[in-house]
């Protein structure tokens, strides 16, 4: 699943847009440096998320950064590429589903399922598109639930989702789409496959005047045309369902909105339905949910339900740590007091006390007082004695 990052989040170097004039830039664009008070918050979101997945039976894999290039692949396009030795094409990993299901195939051939795995790692992308903001190295954490595809297994990953962003206090509601909806909506009207992929990110991104004009093109009736801009205003909560059964008249349409209706019934909470949703039709094969968090226009979260090579059922939903990172950066408590311990006794004696103690490196008060200072730090400690760490000069 493929939630990532923003382009640039608390505490890290920012990101140019180009390399600046005159010499080379440190780092290549769409990579960043992640400073100590981000990269303290992004490892301890991972680790509570870990926890979360864990105690939902969720176990940890790791694949390889490495992978077989493969036309094949859904990332095939903006994958990173570099040749080995050998003279095969190796690609740099740039999502995580097709990799965890690679595994699945190699090593639990015979599951037992459902099989629930979680991962945790980096990815990279060569291209800087709208969908990523502008990063091509960026971490997610994610989850898989496969082998099983079925009203239940569905509102789990919900549940899941839910259960993890209020573990890390970032306020998002889930928003469900389904877009094999809106192709069976379009089946039912007696559009070609070929007119139907034209309008399908027309619909996901609720441009009228783009449905108007394809419309026009492919000289569809005014009560054609009606039912197309009637999917892009298919958002909202529960009615949206009873909205949707009006357009609703083939057997496919029918069956995703009862589908959706169970996962609402067996939800336990607050839902918004966006129906109009459509965005890769050709790889998501059922519903599909992201999470926005306040202040951010790329989505926190976002999974859904696809099929592993060999038809092999499976779900899951991905959280970019970046993301994340920046949502939660205003509601974070401050970090423990960071004191200079001068010996080992009063650095075990702040540590217990739950602060940071950094060590004296030398003798020269001067020299630790300067340091201090530039550190911000205020107190010292000896053994079990406590001073304030002196001016400069003092």
């Amino acid at each position: 699943m493929r939630p990532v990052s923003p382009s640039a989040a608390p505490g890290s170097s920012p990101l140019p847009s180009r390399p600046a004039a005159g010499p080379p830039a440190h780092i290549p664009e769409g990579t960043r440096d992640v400073l100590p008070p981000e990269w303290a918050q992004r490892e301890a979101l991972r680790a509570r998320l870990a926890g979360v997945f864990s105690a939902w039976g969720y176990r940890g894999v790791e694949v390889p950064a490495l992978e077989y290039a493969s036309a094949a692949h859904p990332q095939d396009a903006l994958a990173f590429k570099l040749i080995d030795s050998g003279g095969q094409v190796l690609a740099l990993r740039s999502e995580f589903t097709t990799a965890v299901g690679r595994l699945v195939r190699s090593r639990f051939p015979a599951g037992p399922f459902p099989l629930r795995l979680q991962y945790s790692g980096r990815l990279w992308l060569r291209a800087l598109t709208s969908e990523l903001g502008r990063l091509r190295e960026f971490n997610q954490v994610g989850v898989e639930l496969i082998g099983v595809d079925t009203v239940q297994s569905d509102t789990e990953l919900l549940q899941l989702a839910a259960a993890a962003l209020r573990d890390v206090q970032v306020g998002a509601q889930l928003e469900v789409g389904y877009p094999g909806f809106v192709d069976a909506v379009l089946a039912d009207e007696g559009l070609s496959a070929t007119a139907r992929e034209e309008l399908h990110s027309a619909i996901d991104r609720k441009s009228g005047a783009d449905v108007d004009l394809l419309a026009r093109r492919g000289g569809l009736g005014a009560g054609v045309t009606g039912t197309l801009h009637a999917l892009t205003d298919l958002y909202g909560g529960p009615e949206v369902l009873d909205t949707a059964a009006g357009l609703a008249r083939g057997e496919r349409a029918q069956a995703a909105l009862s589908h959706l209706r169970g996962v609402s019934e067996r939800f336990g909470g607050p839902l918004l339905f966006d129906l109009g949703v459509s965005r890769r039709y050709d790889y998501y094969t059922g519903l599909t949910f992201r999470a926005y968090a306040p202040g951010l226009n790329q989505p926190v979260l976002g999974g859904g339900r696809y099929a592993l090579e060999g038809g092999l059922p499976g779900a899951g939903f991905a959280m970019g740590l970046e993301r994340l990172t920046r949502a939660i950066a205003a509601t974070l408590p401050p970090e423990p007091e960071v004191v200079l311990a001068l010996d080992l006794a009063g650095a075990e004696h702040a540590r217990a006390a739950g602060l940071f103690a950094e060590l004296a490196w030398t003798e020269n008060r001067e020299e630790l007082a300067r340091f201090s200072r530039a550190r911000g730090i205020r107190r010292w400690i000896q053994g079990g004695q406590w001073s304030a760490a002196p001016e400069v000069g003092a």
